[in-house]
């Protein structure tokens, strides 16, 4: 009997060095010509101890790769109006390439109204509505993180997308929309599983490629997917000591061809791509 090859495991961190690699000589010769470096300002409302960490991988990255950060923490406490009028101040501060609203937000805080008030030419996450129906045309000059982060990966591991049929659970307005987008302009078929999908097992069994983005920890068991499918597990949550995916790892890693771990998949990338999105802000401002 022939033995079964053992499952390609997708990390992210080669990928996500990979595309920043090339991004601290690009700064450094556009900040020849604009006279200083590219700038992300980061906004970070409350103290939500997972945001602050998140905020603080960010900023350690882009220090690294030579952009300048401007840090806002701003009291949990704090009103609309005083969060809209920080954010038109970034917008007017020619020294800021990139916005970064630490999302979620407080509960009191109209999150929608906030994205809608960040300039679309520093939208680094490409939250704006407006942006959003750039991407769906094919005409945005920046590409959401996390759903292209998926992309990345996928390309870097040799995971043909053209042609391939695509499960993707998850319609989330940061991951499951976009990300369903970017895999329609690389020609794959999508179907875009939900809460209201009457049987997602069906669905998933027959996709060559299976994303789950629903922040629900171990959603996608080993009789989900048929043999040698690939899987991307863009959930993470904090399951007593441990990071939990979407997907059941142990039970997948026999029967798939590539799987992403968590943690180390696709977080790594999001970063990546966000540093990426503020060089190519930068870019775009100073050189047109």
């Amino acid at each position: 009997m022939e033995q079964k090859t053992s499952a390609i495991v997708m990390k992210g961190k080669p990928v996500a060095e990979k595309v920043t690699e090339g991004l601290a000589a690009e700064i450094e010769e556009i900040a020849s010509k604009a006279g200083r470096p590219p700038g992300l300002s980061v906004v970070l409302v409350g103290e939500d101890p997972a945001s602050h960490v998140y905020v603080r991988i960010k900023e350690r990255l882009a220090k690294k790769l030579g952009i300048l950060t401007f840090d806002h923490r701003i009291p949990e406490d704090t009103t609309q109006e005083e969060l809209l009028e920080r954010v038109k101040g970034l917008n007017a501060d020619p020294a800021v390439d990139g916005i970064l609203v630490q999302l979620p937000l407080p509960s009191h805080l109209n999150e929608q109204e906030v994205l809608r008030t960040v300039a679309l030419e520093k939208d680094v996450d490409v939250f704006h509505p407006e942006n959003f129906g750039l991407l769906a045309l094919k005409q945005g000059l920046l590409r959401p993180c996390t759903p292209a982060g998926v992309i990345e990966i996928l390309k870097h591991y040799g995971v043909e997308i053209e042609g391939k049929s695509v499960a993707l659970i998850g319609r989330s307005k940061i991951v499951g929309l976009p990300l369903a987008l970017l895999l329609l302009h690389e020609n794959a078929t999508i179907t875009v599983c939900h809460s209201r999908t009457a049987d997602i097992p069906s669905v998933t069994r027959q996709a060559d490629i299976v994303i789950a983005a629903l922040g629900q920890p171990k959603f996608l068991t080993g009789d989900m997917v048929k043999e040698g499918a690939v899987v991307v597990d863009v959930g993470i949550t904090r399951v007593g000591e441990k990071l939990v995916g979407d997907c059941d790892y142990d039970a997948l890693i026999d029967k798939v061809s590539a799987i992403t771990p968590v943690p180390g998949g696709v977080g790594p990338m999001t970063v990546a791509m966000l540093m990426a999105n503020t060089v190519h802000a930068y870019r775009h401002r100073v050189l047109g």
